[in-house]
């Protein structure tokens, strides 16, 4: 029986049609927040003072919560494996389905990363807006940093978005100030990564790969603590109660 229902999934065109929405959102959120990176980089001279991190932070929460409400009432707007796989282990999305998701953001992130690579002239491309580690931080300093601040977008999504009791059609603002904030904390010290995706397509066309993994571990542990730690204390059963 299970494996009739994942190869239903598989040949199922609104599951992939739910993909290809979160393929083309994640490609536009890595050209417009990795692009904002290059841009106020041109901007301010490459020095990251506290314009170019509130310009970064800004352009990273404005462009997600735009594409979550372009999205949502598609795919769920995920755009981010570490809230697609925070979703499969609280069991609201299918191992099958989750998987196609992840792969196409995937797939966008470097698509998306390729049209900055092609837009932004030589001279100013930088690491392309790719992750790393800052002046003086360790690394269990930044694995620690991806989780806590995943686990507060996650935490978010699931609250407003995966949550009956949520606020429904404002959600992607909360979830757009989630992302926005913790850029305002983390961009000096990780880049603020809290997306695999996100790190994952510069970091193809700029060559940048020193620390990545905690790229890919600090927001897919977040995000399972986020999610599951939501479902756990605080889900709605669908009766108005926890």
């Amino acid at each position: 029986m299970q494996n009739l229902v994942q190869n239903s999934e598989l040949s199922d065109i609104d599951a992939w049609r739910d993909s290809l929405a979160e393929f083309i959102a994640t490609m536009l959120f890595i050209f417009i927040g990795a692009g904002s990176v290059v841009a106020s980089g041109i901007a301010s001279g490459g020095a990251m003072d506290s314009g170019r991190l509130v310009a970064i932070a800004v352009a990273h929460g404005v462009a997600i919560t735009l594409l979550v409400f372009a999205t949502a009432h598609i795919s769920g707007g995920h755009i981010n494996p570490a809230v697609t796989f925070a979703a499969m282990l609280t069991k609201k999305i299918s191992v099958v389905k989750g998987s196609m998701y992840i792969a196409m953001q995937l797939c966008g992130a470097i698509v998306g990363g390729l049209l900055l690579w092609l837009v932004a002239p030589d001279a100013v491309q930088g690491n392309l807006g790719a992750h790393g580690l800052g002046a003086d931080m360790n690394l269990a300093m930044g694995l620690l940093l991806e989780v806590v601040l995943t686990f507060v977008l996650v935490f978010t999504i699931f609250a407003v978005a995966m949550d009956k009791r949520g606020p429904g059609l404002v959600a992607p603002i909360a979830i757009g100030f989630a992302v926005m904030a913790a850029h305002l904390v983390a961009v000096p010290l990780t880049g603020a990564g809290i997306n695999p995706a996100r790190s994952l397509g510069p970091a193809i066309f700029a060559g940048v790969w020193a620390d990545h993994w905690i790229f890919w571990l600090g927001p897919l542990l977040g995000g399972a603590l986020g999610g599951v730690v939501y479902q756990t204390l605080f889900e709605s059963d669908g009766n108005g109660s926890s």
